[in-house]
């Protein structure tokens, strides 16, 4: 198809933070430009690639990154900040509107904090093995070497340079790489993927990396290449040492906040659940005041929490390894708990919000960084007869179209209901 250039009106912003207009041959999407906008692009059907802003929104802000609009990393960086979190709520609105739920959806609470304590950088190889690492191209496979990110946490100021050495040390082998890169309160935890087995000599080579870079550990597809200090992170009064490329919540400032908010729904709880307990993001804090079962599949994450758990002045925590997507946690099995906390991966946890529609489960507490699986399980829970007592969206994924949510459903009482009764 050949490209042309068309003077654009953009109407809002998509679901990926691109700007949507509409065409001679319907929708295109914009990259960078805003609702509001009178713009030149180069259209090719539904795509378009923005060439002039003709008329620019009252909305726009200079951009704080030297890359963006070049590196994929930020979708919205130009858009003020009360217009930005209006649009970011709007991802949710929109979904659960979709799904049918109904509820007061808060206001989007910021949880960037320091800024994000994780990044996965890429590598790739020109013909002459030449190594490229940073991140990638918004819309490409080309990487955009980067040598400072202000999205960053400070803590992560030397990940770049991290990302570039390991991918000389193994530009040998010429494969991709995907390296990610965590701050940890004993210094850089990196996990590399993509190089499969090593053999002594790149394994020698990564060895003299970690050390020249004094990372903590340095990892090939989990397993250990060297392992100068441990990696620690505290939750709540314990730390937990993570297995390599154990999933971490992106912030900090997230991390406690999204814990704060599940705390704070399941205080008064004697007998907590918690699915897709990872290393024990809600578990460690909750164990301060309840008993908790955590449930996951990862035995490594498993153990991390388990020793983690075992600080003085926490209550018990049973642990289960245990597939949730194969074998939900069960409405009988849930009537033995106050609450039930789940936040599983992207994908949702269908199956698992069936089962709990169907218990008597007083409370249950949903966590998602998706809102279109976050509001398809919230559907699930209220057909099952939970009424929504709040939903929250926050954002710790700032200048991405990603959104965190807290969602908290509860079993309405006889007294509840009488009370509605009598109301109207």
């Amino acid at each position: 198809m050949i490209s042309l250039c068309a003077r654009l009106q953009i109407e809002r912003l998509g679901q990926r933070g691109e700007g949507i207009a509409r065409g001679p041959d319907g929708l295109v999407f914009i990259p960078y430009a805003l609702p509001g906008e009178t713009i030149v692009a180069e259209v090719d059907g539904a795509r378009g690639r923005l060439v002039e802003i003709a008329t620019a929104s009252p909305e726009r802000i200079p951009a704080f990154c030297r890359y963006f609009s070049d590196c994929g990393g930020c979708a919205v960086q130009t858009l003020a900040s009360h217009a930005y979190a209006q649009w970011k709520r709007s991802l949710l609105l929109g979904a659960l509107t979709q799904a049918g739920v109904k509820g007061q959806v808060e206001a989007l609470a910021d949880a960037h904090g320091e800024g994000r304590r994780r990044a996965t950088f890429h590598a790739r190889y020109d013909s002459h093995g030449r190594a490229a690492a940073g991140f990638m191209q918004s819309r490409a496979h080309r990487i955009v070497e980067i040598e400072t990110c202000p999205i960053l946490a400070p803590s992560m100021s030397g990940a770049p340079r991290v990302a570039r050495a390991i991918a000389e040390a193994l530009a040998e082998s010429a494969k991709p790489l995907d390296i990610l890169c965590t701050a940890t309160s004993s210094g850089l935890d990196v996990d590399v993927r993509g190089h499969g087995p090593l053999g002594e000599s790149a394994t020698k080579r990564l060895v003299e990396t970690a050390l020249a870079q004094d990372l903590a550990r340095l990892s090939n597809h989990g397993e250990i290449v060297v392992l100068q200090r441990a990696p620690l992170l505290a939750m709540g009064r314990a730390m937990v040492a993570p297995p390599s490329g154990a999933f971490l919540q992106a912030t900090e400032a997230g991390e406690k906040l999204l814990a704060a908010r599940v705390c704070e729904a399941v205080a008064g709880s004697g007998r907590i659940a918690d699915l897709f307990a990872g290393v024990g993001t809600f578990s460690l804090r909750m164990a301060e005041f309840a008993q908790i079962h955590a449930i996951d599949l990862e035995e490594p994450a498993l153990s991390a929490l388990a020793k983690a758990a075992a600080v003085q002045g926490l209550l018990p925590v049973e642990i289960e390894a245990r597939d949730l997507f194969r074998r939900p946690f069960s409405a009988q099995e849930a009537a033995h708990y106050d609450a039930v906390v789940f936040d599983p991966p992207r994908a949702g946890a269908e199956q698992q919000a069936r089962a709990l529609a169907s218990s008597r489960t007083p409370l249950v507490v949903a966590v998602s960084c998706n809102v279109q699986t976050f509001a398809r399980d919230a559907a699930i829970l209220c057909a099952g007869g939970y009424e929504i007592a709040r939903i929250e969206p926050i954002d710790q994924f700032r200048h991405s179209p990603h959104v965190e949510i807290v969602g908290i459903f509860r079993r309405p009482t006889q007294k509840s209901r009488r009370a509605r009764r009598l109301l109207g």
